[in-house]
């Protein structure tokens, strides 16, 4: 069972039903939460091999009449969305700098159903005694990306075959992957065609996306095309049919936006 639905249920019995009753309205719990996990996702700063740092601080602005309704439940759902995220970081491998914590703020400029979400990484004492020293902060108060590194490689079961190299250019040099919601995709093939077809290599359960909508091309440097799709896709914010990939691409198919990374090693 995933961690959304997870966290759904745990809602649902809380406070006899309560919550059930409360967000009958537009805001949903679950949005919320799908909203931290991206949040955790974006922001995720690889210090080295065995460590992501994540924000642990998150801040959720709701309307004037969203937050008036969930006031009185703030401390129980915040508490509830921080254990929803340490479970997601969990699962992620994702650590954090000190103790997590969401809040709930009003915010006049927002409508009735709509919400935003910020966040920082704020190190507890303990924590930055061990931690090596963060980069000066950026003009959002939140410390710079550090270069990527490799994912932590999945465990193989005993006797199963490394993945095949995609190519004497990048074999043992270039690691290539891609993120959707928060999963990681090894790219170890010439190419990886993402789709709503259970034959791509990638499937990706969105509507809006076709069966086998677009490919990544592992050359140097990596590209993506359309295979023809419905919708088209849009990479870093352009509609195109064919464009090179660097790290920190954003390839949107549908309503669904892939992330693409790659790192020496």
């Amino acid at each position: 069972m995933g961690v959304l639905k997870r966290f759904e249920q745990r809602l649902e019995g809380l406070v006899n039903g309560t919550f059930a009753k409360v967000f009958k309205s537009e805001v949903q719990p679950v949005e919320i939460a799908g909203a931290l996990q991206r949040e955790c996702d974006n922001n995720a700063a690889i210090w080295n091999r065995e460590r992501t740092v994540v924000p642990n601080d998150f801040i959720v602005e709701l309307s004037s009449s969203d937050y008036q309704r969930l006031a009185p439940y703030a401390s129980q759902l915040g508490d509830e969305l921080a254990g929803m995220v340490r479970e997601y970081a969990k699962q992620q491998r994702y650590t954090f700098m000190g103790e997590i914590k969401v809040h709930l703020e009003q915010s006049p400029s927002l409508d009735t159903g709509l919400y935003r979400v910020r966040s920082r990484t704020l190190a507890s004492s303990a924590s930055a005694a061990q931690a090596p020293a963060p980069p000066a902060a950026g003009p959002t108060g939140l410390p710079p990306r550090p270069p990527a590194g490799p994912p932590p490689m999945p465990p193989r079961s005993p006797g199963a075959a490394p993945p095949p190299p995609f190519g004497q250019q990048s074999a043992g040099r270039v690691r290539r992957w891609i993120e959707i919601n928060g999963t990681r995709h090894q790219i170890a093939r010439p190419t990886l065609v993402i789709g709503r077809s259970t034959e791509a290599d990638v499937r990706v359960d969105d509507p809006g996306v076709s069966r086998r909508h677009c490919e990544i091309q592992a050359t140097e440097p990596a590209t993506v095309r359309d295979l023809g799709s419905t919708n088209g896709i849009v990479v870093d914010g352009q509609h195109t049919k064919r464009a090179t990939l660097r790290d920190g691409s954003r390839i949107v198919v549908g309503s669904t936006t892939v992330i693409y990374r790659q790192a020496e090693g």
